[in-house]
């Protein structure tokens, strides 16, 4: 017999999960934008 919660549980841990994954990949392209710009005025100011 299987428990009728498990296959609604599955499909929200995976929709949760590809949510999460989606949303870290944009931080980090965000992160990496924000670095360069600090990279970016560290070398200007250097000049």
């Amino acid at each position: 017999m299987k428990n009728p919660i498990t296959r609604p549980a599955i499909i929200f841990f995976a929709a949760l999960s590809a949510l999460i994954i989606g949303t870290g990949c944009s931080t980090v392209r965000g992160v990496g934008k924000d670095v360069g710009k600090v990279g970016d005025h560290i070398e200007d100011s250097t000049r």
